[in-house]
């Protein structure tokens, strides 16, 4: 899932990596090749959570083609290789404890997924695993926990990808350490896949409520499975978005005048301001959406698709509200990571005073 968020721009580079203090400890890294993008957070642990010291992102569009062949193209594979190869260059000058790395959709999809990811392991040395939708979802789920408050009684969290939108409903017990992921739903449709599909056609209404009216379907039958609509109205349901479709309403509802992060990740709005942004985005055409500082030329095939897929879930499960969360696959794999060191050194006395890395 994303966060982990595939349709995410290469904005994650506005984090300006902080100048790295030794005292800070050690660093470990999480590196997600998801369909659109990929994307490296490397971080030390901190007193709440982590402090990120470096950080990569780029558009590769692996999955550009896919729906129609069943297959990695060569162009895609490429593109992937040198973003990935630049992610092994600031890893060997920056060594880590621990690194995961992971491949999502398109790699699960594509016939010649792991050829390529065996390549990927001999010209970069990175060894990417490709992991289950289930996996996806956990690991949103890890990263968001943080925003969700003792009121919560579920949250449902999706993840609008490039290749396939994930979706996690939540039980949060009282006593309980953490949430517990009770459902998982994997639609096969991302904004990728819906822009190769669908072309032009999300940029007329016709078009676009055509494709609200097709994720809505696919979505039924989750809810009949869990009563997620019988629970909103019972209260206590926090709905939340992990993808860069959902960050990308919050800036326009927000009116920033470009796109930051720290003013947008944890955000709730109400949903009337998520459906006005969604009308603004709507409204711009293809040229204003390239223009749009939230936006930009690099994602304006993107966004309606990703709304469209939002529009959906929004009609199924009217939710009041929305969080919007900027964190996804690469913060859940780095808090799992630290917690493991964690558990392991309490069982462990220390064992000389170094880090090394481990792959």
């Amino acid at each position: 899932m994303s966060a982990s968020r595939t349709d995410q721009p290469p904005r994650a580079e506005a984090r300006a990596p902080a100048r790295r203090d030794p005292s800070w400890g050690p660093a470990y890294a999480a590196l997600d090749l998801g369909t659109n993008n990929c994307r490296l957070l490397v971080a030390t642990p901190a007193a709440h959570g982590f402090r990120v010291v470096d950080s990569f992102s780029r558009i590769v569009r692996l999955g550009e083609g896919l729906v129609a062949t069943g297959r990695l193209s060569d162009a895609a594979m490429d593109r992937a290789l040198a973003a990935l190869s630049a992610c092994a260059d600031k890893l060997a000058r920056r060594p880590v404890r621990a690194l995961q790395a992971v491949a999502t959709e398109a790699c699960r999809r594509a016939a010649n997924g792991p050829a390529f990811l065996a390549r990927v392991e001999a010209e970069t040395g990175l060894k990417l695993r490709t992991i289950t939708a289930r996996e996806e979802a956990e690991l949103a789920v890890e990263s968001c926990t943080p925003l969700l408050e003792p009121c919560d009684r579920r949250a449902l969290l999706f993840d609008i990808g490039g290749g396939s939108t994930e979706i996690a409903w939540v039980r949060l017990t009282p006593g309980r350490p953490a949430p517990e992921l009770i459902g998982y739903l994997s639609l096969p449709v991302g904004v990728v896949t819906l822009a190769e599909r669908h072309g032009e056609a999300c940029f007329t209404e016709a078009g676009f409520h055509a494709v609200v009216d097709e994720i809505a379907d696919r979505l039924l039958g989750f809810d009949a499975v869990h009563r997620i609509a019988q629970e909103i109205r019972a209260g206590g349901v926090r709905l939340m978005g992990t993808s860069g479709t959902v960050t990308t309403l919050a800036g326009v509802a927000m009116a920033l005048p470009r796109y930051r992060r720290p003013l947008v990740d944890g955000q709730t709005l109400d949903a009337a301001q998520a459906d006005q942004a969604l009308g603004d985005l709507f409204a711009l055409g293809r040229d204003g959406l390239a223009a749009h500082p939230c936006v930009g030329p690099d994602r304006v095939d993107f966004v309606l698709p990703g709304c469209a897929v939002y529009a959906a879930i929004r009609r199924i499960w009217p939710v009041p509200r929305l969080t919007v969360a900027d964190r996804g696959l690469r913060e859940g794999m780095l808090m799992r990571l630290m917690r493991a060191d964690r558990m392991a050194a309490r069982r462990s006395p220390p064992r000389g005073a170094g880090w090394h890395a481990r792959a």
